[in-house]
């Protein structure tokens, strides 16, 4: 048996991941919080109902990834970290 639920993130960071992204490059987002390659996923999901969300980059920039996972903008971070209890 699990600590969680298969269906339920696991929070990996109480913060954003801030990761400089490259115009046309496709990176897949962790959505479980199990990865050992945060905020990327590297198939930790696959006891899980969740699947990486998948987002291309537009531009040579930096983004703030989602480490709690519980953000409603997917991938990037929107503060819901701010809210956990």
């Amino acid at each position: 048996m699990t600590d969680m639920p298969n269906d339920q993130a696991v929070v990996a960071q109480r913060g954003p991941f801030p990761i400089d992204v490259h115009a046309g490059k496709k990176y897949f987002w962790c959505a479980c919080g199990r990865s050992q390659n945060q905020p990327f996923c590297d198939g930790s999901h696959k006891d899980t109902s969740l699947q990486p969300v998948p987002y291309t980059a537009d531009a040579d920039r930096t983004l703030y990834f989602c480490g709690c996972k519980q953000t409603g903008t997917a991938p990037l971070c929107d503060g819901s970290h701010n809210r956990l209890s």
